[in-house]
């Protein structure tokens, strides 16, 4: 059965969201892959594929609100926080 470049596109976005450099990048982007990515439009999976590419300490930091994120990070970054918030913990 041939996977669909679609598929493809969310597979790889998961495995890179738990295959960080950071332990707790893996702990929020992994969940976060897994429960919104198939929700996403293809502008929001490009912003998330974009954000990706960033490093985890920025990342992390930009995350959890600590340091202000790029301006082109905001959206994704709002809804990943979303995301992480309506988790049960």
């Amino acid at each position: 059965m041939q996977i669909t470049p679609e598929e493809a596109r969310l597979k790889r976005l998961r495995m890179r969201s738990w295959r960080r450099g950071m332990k707790e990048m893996d702990l929020i982007l992994g969940p976060f892959a897994d429960t919104a990515l198939a929700a996403l439009s293809d502008a929001d999976l490009d912003a998330y594929e974009s954000l990706l590419s960033e490093n985890d300490q920025d990342l992390y930091l930009w995350v959890t609100a600590v340091r202000d994120a790029p301006p082109e990070h905001v959206p994704i970054l709002d809804t990943i926080r979303g995301s992480v918030t309506a988790m049960p913990r």
